[in-house]
This record gives structure tokens, sequence and C-alpha cells, in this order.
């Protein structure tokens, strides 16, 4: 692939990450947050799964994969996706994806805890940097709001279902795999949404814009932008460009909500991406899982 339909995909996948946070908020709006959560996702894993089935791709085989599936579909889309939307009532769109975007951080700390991996001194290097800058970011937050435990929670969900997909995954294909969890995770969310809320969506022209960019621009399209370039191109170095997810997030956060960007989000921002970087950057042939994320990993 020539560079420079490299660099394109990689700005357009990347901005779609982050710009869903600034958008999401924006839903908020017309919709109260699981609910919206759960119909993004349900209508995108409903759309994901009839092309897999339409394309005939191996489905899971037994009641064991299946339930595989529901538990990283109930973690990495339920808990994830549900954390960020209740986050963004309380806090920026900029908070929430800097919050988000520690997942990488916390997949090498959870890898080594909980599963015994073991990973390069630059790895390490980044957590460091990035938790510093977490802490400069936080620093500089005045009043404590509800909306950052749930941001921080998201980070921790998506580590946790990174290393369940590491785990797992192979024994799926990626598609469905990302069909289903999706499908199941908006079932889910919209559950919940009954359950725990007073569940309510405002039909209008803006808010069915804002369900379809988020249903099929940037879950859809930023998920099959992201795969097509893992599979083109080197993992390790497609991985890398992760850290331009919360820069996005902070950006169109700024842009589209007029966020103001303190000097304490700046510093802290700033630390955050070199961290995420160091965490992915393939300075030696790695290994990578199949959620983009460097296993970097030595028996």
């Amino acid at each position: 692939m020539k560079n420079y339909n490299f660099f394109t995909l990689i700005i357009l996948t990347t901005v779609l990450m982050g710009s869903s946070f600034a958008i999401g908020k924006i839903g908020l709006g017309y919709s109260s947050p699981l609910l919206l959560a759960g119909l993004r996702f349900f209508l995108a894993g409903f759309i994901m799964t009839v092309i897999v089935m339409i394309q005939k791709r191996p489905h899971p085989s037994g009641m064991k994969n299946w339930g595989r599936v529901i538990i990283i579909g109930s973690l990495q889309t339920a808990g994830v996706m549900g954390c960020i939307f209740i986050s963004l009532r309380t806090i920026t769109a900029s908070e929430s994806s800097i919050l988000t975007f520690m997942n990488p951080l916390l997949v090498i700390i959870f890898g080594t805890v909980l599963m015994g991996n073991r990973y390069k001194w630059y790895q390490w290097s980044g957590v460091v940097l990035g938790f510093v800058g977490v802490g400069i970011t936080l620093g500089g937050i005045n009043d404590f709001r509800i909306g950052l435990v749930f941001g921080a929670s998201s980070s921790v969900l998506w580590a946790i279902s990174t290393l369940l997909v590491n785990r797992w995954g192979r024994n799926f294909d990626t598609w469905v795999l990302s069909a289903y969890q999706m499908l199941f995770g908006g079932g889910i969310l919209i559950f919940l949404s009954i359950l725990l809320e007073e569940p309510f969506f405002h039909i209008n022209k803006h808010s069915i814009f804002i369900l379809l960019w988020l249903s099929i621009m940037s879950s859809i399209v930023q998920f099959a932008v992201w795969y097509f370039l893992l599979q083109k191109g080197d993992p390790g170095k497609t991985s890398s460009y992760l850290f331009l997810a919360p820069f996005f997030g902070v950006l169109t956060g700024s842009v589209l909500l007029n966020e103001p960007i303190s000097y304490s989000l700046i510093a802290g921002g700033t630390f955050i991406l070199i961290g995420i970087y160091l965490v992915n950057n393939n300075f030696k042939k790695e290994e990578v899982n199949n959620t983009g994320y460097l296993l970097n990993k030595t028996k």
C-alpha cells in the first residue's frame, strides 16, 4: 500500500474513533445515554451480522464459544460503551476520550498480573509516562464528577476485554466475532436502559443522523478500515497510530462542542499520547492481537 493511502486511511479511522465522543455527547441531547449506546451498537451489529451471514463466514460452534462471544460483548460493547456514554453526561468529550484510551496502558499491567505476560522495557516506559499524563490531566480538574469514574472504568473494561480477545479470539472469525459482540452488547445496553434509566429518544433529523453516523461511520466503517489496515500493512506500525485517537477526541471536542483545552489537558494528554505510542510501537517484530494492540510478550 502506498504511504499516502496508508496515512489517509489512518487519519480516517482515528478521526472516526476520536470524534465519536463529541458526536455521542451531542446525541445525549436527544437520547438517554444507555439507550443511545444500545441503539448504536445493536444497529451496527445487526448490519454486520447480515453481512457475515451473506458472506457465509464461519460462525462459532458450541455453547462454550457462543458464551465467550456474549462475555466479550458484555465487556467490550455493553461495559465499555455504556461507561463512555454515561461519563459524557458530566465530563467533556475530551476528558472521556483521554480516560478511555488509557486502555493500552492497562493492558500491559493486567497482562502481567493476570496472565503472566512479559513486555518490553519501552512499553513499561510508556505505561509510566501515560499515568504521569493522567495525573497531570486530573490534577487540572477542579471539581470531582462521577463521569471521571465511568471514564476510567471504560478503560479498565476495555483492557480486560482486549486480553480476553487475545486469549479466545483465534477461535473466531474476526468479522463474525465483532458483529455478534456488538449485536449482543447493544441488546444488553437496551435492556439496561429499560432497567436503570428513563429511556427516551427524540426522533428528528438530527437524532437520526447522529445515530446513523455513530452506527455506520463510527462503528462499521471505522472497524472495517482499521482491520483493512491491519491486514494489508504492518500490524505493529498500524497499531502505533492509536495515539491519534484521543488527540482527535480532544480536537473534535473543542471544535464541535467548544470545550476548553486547558494547559493541564495539553500537558497530560501529550504524556498519554507518548505513552500509548510507546506501548504500541513495533520497534521489533512482535505479535499483534486481533484488536490491534501489540502483545509484545516473551516467554
